[in-house]
């Protein structure tokens, strides 16, 4: 049984910082590509970063520069820094693979607001 759990989310100001973790039971997850996505309420849930089996990177432009997708294969985590953050930024935050069929955490909320 696959289980994807996100951490880390929390309320932050304005060009602060927060790392969103996202660790995974049931998969490994440095042999699948995984997603970072983000959706606030009335719009659709939008692909902010991924992290292929290769390492490769990639990014939506509203977040290139500030955040960073990574993951350790011994501790089977993923995680996304986000600096810099913006009130544009606020979202609940999931993060998601596919493996014959697509698989999402529970999301963890990010606030960024004075």
């Amino acid at each position: 049984q696959v289980q994807l759990v996100e951490s880390g989310g929390g309320l932050v100001q304005p060009g602060g910082s927060l790392r969103l973790s996202c660790a995974a039971s049931g998969i490994i997850l440095n042999v699948v590509t995984v997603d970072w996505y983000r959706q606030t309420p009335g719009k659709e849930r939008e692909l902010v970063a991924t992290i292929t089996r290769g390492g490769n990177t990639y990014y939506t432009d509203s977040v290139k520069g500030r955040f960073t997708i990574s993951g350790n294969a011994a501790k089977n985590t993923v995680w996304l820094q986000m600096n810099s953050l913006k009130p544009d930024d606020t979202a609940v935050y999931y993060c998601s693979t596919y493996l014959r069929t697509r698989y999402w955490g529970q999301g963890t909320q990010v606030t960024v607001s004075s």
